[in-house]
């Protein structure tokens, strides 16, 4: 049995690691912190916890505490503060901030405002995307969490990429529920502005715009250009991102959808679909791929629950690798369906 402890574990994703991860086999979840919270019980804060996590949360992560890993689910900025202290004490770390996703510090300043003050372990981070980086990942002592949005698109992207037959711009058109933008309410996230339309925000300048075209680059070995179009629409959880290509020849369906089926064959969370359907994936880690085929143009989709595969769930599979057990382990369970 290993220990685990999950740093910010009053949000969204810290919520969703507690509930995941209190019924893994082989974890237990020994700390949870939270500085609103400290000293209440997880339960009392998370109702979905009671009788599944029974700890209080406490302030910071105490020094005596005898970790294997920890998941770091602050705001953006924050986790550098913190995921040196745990390397050096031999922890590895699960981070789900942006803050160690670019191997370029001065991409990560550009794109998020902050001055980054751990470069050294900054470059030994590794991209936490199992179906690409699945090896790298189980040396790893520090992995970087994916974004949500970016790991819908760099699922539905990636293999088509990397035929080499992609021609131009990529254009993306992002949908995501409501809870991608975390438990801070906005005017944007208030009912009566969002309840029954579809927001486009961010565009263009969105911050997995440079990580999709990072990742995609270094999975294809090729230079890549989005244009990345987010839009908030009125459910909690899911996204479906959209990606449109031309191409430098006609693909028939069968073969562009070949190429779908060999790059995800064996997987066990990303699967190829006709009809993706955020449905069929909310609540679980499953990631659904799709693509149609228009001659010398192509529309691909990548489809997953922003809080499991987007986020607490790609985090227990990193842990999963980098700790030795089976990667589905905790996992292995199907979308809602309704």
């Amino acid at each position: 049995m290993k220990n685990v402890g999950i740093i910010g574990g009053t949000g969204y994703t810290g919520g969703e690691l507690a509930r995941i991860l209190s019924r893994h086999p082989d974890v237990s979840i020994a700390a949870m912190t939270s500085r609103q919270s400290a000293g209440k019980k997880v339960s009392s804060v998370q109702a979905n916890l009671e009788g599944y996590v029974d700890i209080e949360f406490t302030e910071s992560i105490s020094e005596s505490a005898d970790l294997d890993l920890v998941f770091v689910a602050t705001p953006h900025g924050a986790s550098m503060d913190v995921t040196p202290g745990l390397l050096e004490k031999g922890i590895k770390v699960v981070d789900l901030t942006g803050d160690y996703r670019f191997r370029d510090a001065a991409v990560y300043e550009e794109w998020y405002g902050h001055k980054h003050k751990d470069t050294e372990n900054l470059a030994h981070a590794v991209y936490g995307l199992p179906e690409f980086y699945r090896e790298s990942i189980s040396k790893a002592d520090l992995v970087a969490n994916p974004g949500c949005y970016a790991t819908s698109v760099i699922l539905a992207c990636a293999p088509l990429v990397s035929t080499g037959l992609v021609e131009g711009k990529i254009f993306v058109d992002g949908k995501s529920g409501t809870s991608g933008a975390g438990m801070t309410p906005s005017p944007r996230l208030h009912h009566p502005t969002c309840g029954e339309s579809v927001i486009p925000y961010s565009v263009g300048t969105h911050r997995h715009t440079p990580e999709i075209e990072a990742v995609i680059g270094d999975i294809s070995k090729t230079e890549s250009d989005v244009l990345f179009v987010p839009n908030l629409v009125p459910m909690v959880r899911g996204i479906i991102s959209s990606c449109f290509f031309n191409l430098e020849e006609h693909l028939s369906q069968e073969e562009l959808s070949s190429v779908f089926r060999k790059a995800y064959a064996g997987e066990p969370f990303v699967r190829f679909s006709e009809e993706p359907s955020i449905r069929a994936v909310v609540g679980s880690n499953h990631a659904q791929v799709s693509a149609r085929a228009d001659g010398a143009c192509a529309v691909t989709f990548g489809v997953i629950d922003n809080l499991v595969k987007g986020a607490s769930g790609q985090a227990v599979q990193c842990m999963n690798l980098m700790l030795g057990f089976k990667e589905t382990d905790g996992l292995d369970f199907p979308g809602l369906g309704v």
